[in-house]
């Protein structure tokens, strides 16, 4: 019987990873190792051309080593393979994914997880400054050229929020109507004014609520804000001197450029 090899996968991996194997950038980099091309393992996923060579540099920068060995051109046309690094990161993937599922098993799988248990499971896998975290559902993705902008649904609220991506995000991320992602900003990309004064209806998403809790501060007060709808928060600054109140009614701004988009694992 032939013994198995075992390896010591680098540190670096878990970044390539990340929170889920069920990702179009590894389904990209299997479309390599099984075509050898990577314009085929394009077309495989469903994606753009450019999107897959993203796809490819993003996991090698995480990885910190390269995982695909590619020859443009000459007299066999060029191609693709994936170095021992690119086997060795999918075979780790596939190990997460079986794992996944043995955990799932006992639970009845992951749809008999309770609501918004997958998102927050999601949220716990990441580490991140960015300290809103709003668990959402794509409603719509519209736009020609090189961005596209994502309409997010927070929950059951009447309430949307919208994030300018790249179409090679998009694509990679598989973005689509109906799925549940988590949308992230940082709290000083949000910007809190008393409802109804300009500088809340400044352009960009603009969200209603209640101040929650407020930290005094001489450059700006920092404010959590109950949303209306569903009861998520969302936590910014209100320029100095503004001096709102807790429980007063508020509009929160914020670009759309400055909202991420991750998915749940």
């Amino acid at each position: 019987m032939r013994a198995k090899t075992s390896f010591a996968p680098p540190a670096a991996f878990m970044d390539a990873l990340g929170h889920s194997a069920a990702d179009k950038r590894l389904d990209i980099l299997r479309g390599i190792g099984r075509s050898g091309s990577i314009s085929q393992a394009a077309r495989d996923a469903g994606v753009s051309y450019k999107a897959a060579w993203q796809a490819v540099a993003t996991l090698t920068n995480l990885a910190g080593m390269p995982l695909v060995d590619s020859a443009v051109g000459g007299a066999g046309g060029g191609g693709a393979r994936l170095t021992d690094d690119g086997r060795r990161l999918l075979a780790m993937a596939d190990a997460f994914a079986e794992a996944r599922q043995s955990l799932y098993a006992p639970l009845g799988g992951p749809a008999a997880a309770l609501p918004g248990a997958r998102a927050a499971m999601a949220g716990l896998a990441i580490r991140t400054s960015m300290r809103n975290q709003l668990p959402a559902r794509v409603v719509e993705v519209a736009g020609a050229g090189r961005m596209v902008t994502a309409t997010l649904a927070l929950g059951a609220s009447p309430q949307a929020l919208r994030a300018r991506v790249t179409r090679e995000s998009a694509e990679l991320l598989g973005l689509a109507p109906g799925q549940p992602v988590l949308a992230l900003c940082k709290a000083t990309a949000v910007e809190v004014a008393p409802a109804g004064s300009p500088a809340a209806r400044a352009g960009g998403n603009v969200l209603e609520g209640v101040a929650a809790a407020i930290s005094r501060d001489e450059a700006g007060d920092e404010v959590g804000v109950q949303l209306d709808g569903e009861g998520l928060q969302l936590v910014g600054f209100a320029a100095a001197g503004t001096r709102l109140r807790r429980r007063q009614r508020v509009h929160t701004r914020l670009d759309e450029s400055a909202v991420v988009i991750a998915l749940p694992g």
